[in-house]
């Protein structure tokens, strides 16, 4: 198993207090862990580099000196430096933890308002590739721009294998391809990759056994992993799936339905001169209950009716009454010709049991109307398309619940972004 080796002990030059070296001969610069000054690791006589003159101290969320088993690998956090980015005036403050192995060398854990990244330095330059936005490629994997800041080194702690310096600035690109954060740092003339994927803070403290729980999350993180990206897919994926079978449902239903055509008939209806209700000869409903539709047309215009109807069982008397009120007007005015309404109707009566049926008939008209002319058909074993069409709409409800979610989110995710105003 891979060990972190004995420290090395040292005096700070400007306070005198003892200090460990635990980064060996990869360590440039230390941090008194006393007066905060900055040291050159490389001088044999520790060189003061840089003095601390503000007197506030940081509590760290991982303690330096502190060793895990990480990624399987013992490391050791020798290091912690806090960046500042300003974006219109505000600041924005994340952590930097380094991790030392003397075989393995050095990684990063980097903290944001609770969400954490493994970070290691790529070796291999990305190659730019065409995109809406600036993208990158890495091993296959394409990396869309996320944000351009010049980050500030605002407050230090431990000891590092470059010159880090506060108040030192450098320019900082972001691309992401969640749960992959890939970052350049630098200048326009040097530039360092490294790669970060994102972590459960629970992982981290349970790998270096610290007290407590990890900081609450809070908000959206550039590379964090869309939580809905999975679910939604999945109830895409069912929904889909569920619509061919409906369809194929509805087909099977239209072949092995009769949609027999058991009456058929035409009224006129004066209102004043004619009979308050009529009824219809018998027809016939044979075989399996099944649901019977009635099917009412008009040559009304501008003007309304309303029919009132009892569909009756010869044999038993039993009656179903239910009415239907139709109405159409068009006209024409400054925007052009329009409508309103219809001249036709129809309805389903459901499980109706075969017999013999009749119709009674009490149409109804406005008072200054002219003579109606409708007719009616009453088929039996019809296809009832609404109620696919209206369990295709339950089903439509899971899917897009969990894909308005997942837009939310990456909606929120690249708000944070330098493409605010385009989102995502």
């Amino acid at each position: 198993m891979s060990t972190v080796g004995k420290v090395k002990g040292l005096n700070c030059k400007n306070c005198g207090a003892a200090m460990q070296l635990r980064g060996f001969s990869y360590s440039l610069t230390v941090v008194c862990p006393q007066c905060l000054s900055i040291l050159d690791a490389e001088d044999p006589n520790f060189k003061v580099l840089q003095r601390f003159r503000q007197k506030e101290r940081r509590t760290l969320k991982l303690p330096l000196g502190r060793r895990g088993k990480w990624k399987g690998i013992t490391y050791e956090i020798i290091g912690f430096q806090e960046r500042t980015i300003t974006v219109e005036g505000v600041k924005y403050s994340w952590d930097e933890y380094l991790l030392f192995n003397p075989y393995q060398g050095f990684r990063y854990l980097t903290e944001y308002q609770g969400h954490w990244n493994d970070v290691r330095t790529v070796r291999a330059l990305p190659e730019r590739v065409l995109g809406t936005k600036p993208t990158v490629r890495v091993d296959g994997k394409r990396f869309r721009h996320f944000q351009k800041a010049t980050a500030e080194t605002t407050y230090v702690m431990g000891e590092f294998p470059w010159r880090v310096e506060r108040g030192e600035r450098i320019t900082v690109n972001d691309y992401i391809a969640p749960p992959l954060i890939l970052s350049s740092e630098g200048t326009d003339d040097e530039q360092v990759w490294s790669a970060g994927e994102y972590t459960d803070g629970r992982e981290i403290w349970k790998a270096f056994e610290l007290p407590g729980h990890p900081p609450h999350r809070s908000g959206v993180f550039a590379n964090q992993p869309n939580p809905h990206l999975r679910g939604s897919s999945s109830l895409v994926q069912i929904f889909v799936l569920m619509t061919l079978l409906l369809i194929a449902g509805l087909l099977s239903a239209y072949l092995l339905q009769e949609n027999k055509l058991v009456y058929r008939s035409n009224f006129l209806y004066q209102p004043g001169q004619s009979p308050t209700a009529i009824a219809t000869p018998v027809f016939e409903l044979e075989g399996r209950p099944s649901s019977v539709e009635l099917e009412i047309r008009t040559d009304l215009s501008n003007n309304w009716a309303y029919f009132s109807f009892a569909f009756i069982n010869d044999d038993t008397g039993e009656a179903l009454d239910f009415g239907r009120e139709i109405s159409y007007y068009s006209g024409r005015d400054s925007d052009g010709t329009w409508t309103e309404g219809s001249r036709n109707d129809s309805v389903v009566l459901s499980g109706v049991k075969a017999g013999r049926y009749y119709l009674r008939i009490e149409p109804e008209a406005g008072s200054n109307s002219k003579a109606v002319t409708y007719s009616l058909d009453v088929h039996r074993d019809v296809t009832r398309p609404l109620f696919f069409f209206l369990a295709w709409l339950l089903l439509a409800i899971p899917p897009i619940v969990a894909l308005v979610r997942r837009f939310t989110f990456e909606h929120t995710r690249w708000q944070e972004s330098d493409y605010a105003s385009y989102g995502d």
